[in-house]
């Protein structure tokens, strides 16, 4: 008999069924995706972690694998993490394998697979896929030579992820523009629409300031196609073509009352349309894309057809009794797309143009972009048939004028839909959608000042054409994957000054004087002098910026606001340039006055400073 009483036993067993009783599952939550921008919307996690270390290989076969290893290993050196050697053959531990599967159809141009693990590889079903398998690899490795194990399918939303540029009146320096491509490689944007003029061999008298050398567009375009960011060029055209034909009156269309407008190119001449046309043959011999903006916006900005009786005319006699103006507008819009389309290049404009009120229909393989709420909405438009990119005036921002606010169409989760005057309930027809940079007010702002407006704003775009338009609660909380990621491998860092605080002596071509050299807050320096502030302020000034080559650098009033006053200096042999921010032009001496010049037009001076 038991000497334990039987309370006690029955407790004991008790206990004992207490402890091998299954315990309840406490809900674990799925680790988070690492940290990218766009950010991961499909991450599995596994055990364990990809290390990126010394022995790290990249492995490639094919040509095109080859091409996105070689680009990675020169961003992997540009990012600090050493020279990583490109091979071929088996993958071992601890080596990146960048693999393109045309068979993986479901990964689409430019989707990919990444999986991490004791090897990481990227595989895409294209050249394009791969390449941005690996932008997604730089950012992991921005934060961490430790990537957690895990795979993700990410591919983008739009086909068209960009950002638009006007460097057409105000010169935007060629440094910059390299920072931005990097920038939007790196976050998966892949489309530049530069309205920008290229200096002509075929027509020395548009060669007014600001253009780009063929050579200077031909370096930015190879970055372009090594990032796969499509650089597509725009002159605007019938409007905006002051740039162009300022100094060709033949070509200006004239109102009622015998005044040439600058600025609007008469459609109705022969000679306007081989003008046009000829430039786009220049632009060809630089420019790689496969698509011509034209622009066709605010043709009639201040004014109306009715002033140019030669307009309905011309569209009478070409379609009848019952044409309208626009179009004969219209009908210049499709010269050019015929003329583009037998060179290769599918035509975009904007949608500003298109009122309703013609009766000759715009090429339905044009595709329109929707800056502008009009007659015509965005659904119609999808209902013609056109292809629509949304370039919202919502997305814009200009110099010393209008600025997105990010944070507010983060927080209502923007996307694509969301058009000028109408949201549409599907992406059909939608290609997707860009920020937009405007100088309307060209000394509003420097161009490392608009820099800082413009990489939230850029991150933002990217995040919502490719994927979940609001992956994060918060705004902040969105705007710390972009400090997380970093800037690109290979920017530059703009706002750097070669020389210290404090009073030099300013020497070149028998001109010499005394100035405090002093840094801005936005990275350049002011010239302080007894007289004043060195500063470009006269001569004829376009979008409120002295843009005439030969006009005198002055001493003016102090004023901390005033960007013309501020000024980079470029190190070069044996001394310095002295560029003004805001024209771009640099300093010369000429009969011992300090005068601004395109940089190919009059050799610049070299300013020693002692």
């Amino acid at each position: 008999m038991s000497t334990f009483p039987r309370r006690q036993i029955v407790g004991a067993v008790a206990a004992l069924a207490l402890l091998l009783a299954p315990v309840p599952a406490v809900a674990q939550e799925e680790p988070e995706p690492p940290v990218t921008v766009p950010a991961l919307t499909d991450w599995t996690p596994e055990s364990g972690s990809y290390d990126f270390g010394p022995g790290t290989r990249l492995v490639a076969e094919s040509p095109a694998e080859l091409r996105v290893a070689d680009t990675l290993a020169d961003d992997l050196r540009a990012a600090g993490h050493g020279t990583v050697p490109v091979v071929g053959g088996g993958a071992r531990t601890g080596d990146i394998v960048v693999d393109i599967q045309p068979s993986r159809k479901p990964l689409g141009a430019e989707g990919y697979e990444l999986r991490a693990g004791k090897r990481l590889s990227v595989t895409g079903a294209t050249e394009a896929g791969a390449f941005y398998g690996t932008r997604t690899l730089l950012q992991l490795l921005a934060q961490d030579d430790r990537i957690p194990a895990g795979r993700t399918v990410d591919v983008p939303r739009y086909k068209e992820r960009g950002v638009g540029v006007c460097a057409c009146y105000i010169h935007i320096t060629v440094p910059w523009l390299e920072n931005l491509v990097r920038e939007m490689a790196y976050n998966k944007l892949n489309q530049l629409l530069l309205e920008l003029k290229v200096k002509s061999d075929a027509h020395p008298e548009a060669n007014t300031w600001g253009y780009y050398t063929k050579d200077e567009i031909r370096r930015l375009v190879a970055i372009g196609d090594k990032y796969h960011v499509e650089i597509i060029p725009e002159i605007n055209s019938p409007g905006h073509m002051d740039p162009w034909i300022e100094n060709r009156p033949d070509l200006q269309l004239t109102d009622t009352d015998g005044n040439k407008q600058t600025a609007r190119l008469d459609i109705t001449q022969p000679e306007a349309f081989s003008y046009y046309t000829s430039l786009i043959d220049e632009y060809a011999q630089v420019f790689t894309a496969t698509s011509w903006h034209m622009g066709a916006d605010e043709y009639m900005l201040g004014s109306d057809f009715a002033k140019y009786p030669q307009i309905l005319k011309y569209a009478q006699e070409k379609y009848g009794p019952d044409a309208t103006p626009q179009d004969a507008f219209v009908d210049f819009i499709n010269r050019v797309h015929a003329y583009a389309a037998a060179k290769g290049k599918k035509l975009r404009i904007w949608n500003d143009g298109l009122t309703g009120a013609n009766t000759v229909p715009v090429e339905t393989d044009t595709t329109v972009e929707h800056w502008l709420n009009v007659a015509v909405k965005p659904s119609q438009l999808i209902d013609q048939g056109y292809s629509l990119m949304n370039a919202s005036y919502s997305l814009y921002l200009i110099r010393g004028g209008f600025h997105s606010d990010t944070g507010s169409l983060y927080d209502q989760s923007w996307d694509p839909r969301s058009f000028e005057g109408e949201k549409l309930t599907s992406s059909a027809g939608i290609t997707g959608a860009k920020i937009s940079l405007w100088p309307d007010n060209g000394r509003g702002e420097t161009e490392n000042e608009v820099a800082v407006g413009l990489w939230p704003a850029l991150r933002h775009v990217a995040q919502a054409t490719w994927g979940d338009p609001h992956p994060d609660t918060t705004y902040a909380e969105f705007t710390a994957r972009g400090t997380a990621v970093g800037h690109a491998p290979g920017w530059r860092d703009l706002t750097r000054t070669p020389v210290a605080d404090g009073t030099y002596t300013f020497q070149a071509d028998g001109v010499s004087f005394d100035a405090e050299v002093a840094r801005t807050p936005d990275g350049y320096v002011t010239l302080r002098g007894p007289a004043g502030c060195l500063a470009v302020s006269g001569g004829k000034l376009t979008l409120n910026v002295p843009l005439q080559p030969g006009v005198e650098a002055t001493w003016d009033t102090c004023a901390a606001a005033n960007t013309l006053q501020r000024w980079e200096l470029q190190r070069v042999a044996g001394g310095y340039r002295l560029v003004n921010v805001i024209t771009q032009m640099a300093m010369s001496v000429t009969d011992g006055r300090i005068v601004q010049y395109p940089p190919d037009q009059h050799p610049p001076a070299v300013w020693h400073l002692t």
